[in-house]
């Protein structure tokens, strides 16, 4: 179950990463809501990080967590924000991903 939590918080770790993106484009009002989502998105994965490495190794936990965001916040900014896309992003995110599964696949 710890495993789901933790995928969870890394992907709220994708969140707070977008809402950066977003804060760095707006201005005015809106750009507060980008800050209430950034503090919202910060707040629950780090709160789910903690409550994952309660059974987790710290580690293995920590490296899976800014993984997933790591990879997340890659492909959002290819997606949403147009940014470049060739073999060599593309390349060092697959490895990227086999290396947050092989950290799973061997966490005891």
């Amino acid at each position: 179950m710890n495993w789901v939590i933790l995928i969870v918080a890394g992907l709220f770790e994708v969140g707070f990463t977008s809402c950066l993106g977003k804060i760095r484009e707006t201005t005015g009002s809106e750009k507060y809501w980008w800050i209430v989502g950034f503090v919202f998105f910060l707040s629950f994965s780090m709160l789910l990080l903690i409550k994952a490495i309660q059974t987790l190794p710290i580690g293995t936990a920590y490296a899976v967590w800014t993984g997933i965001g790591a990879v997340g916040t890659v492909l959002i900014g290819i997606f949403v924000f147009d940014e470049p896309v060739n073999f060599w992003r593309l390349f060092f995110i697959s490895t990227l991903i086999f290396s947050i599964v092989g950290l799973k696949t061997v966490a005891h």
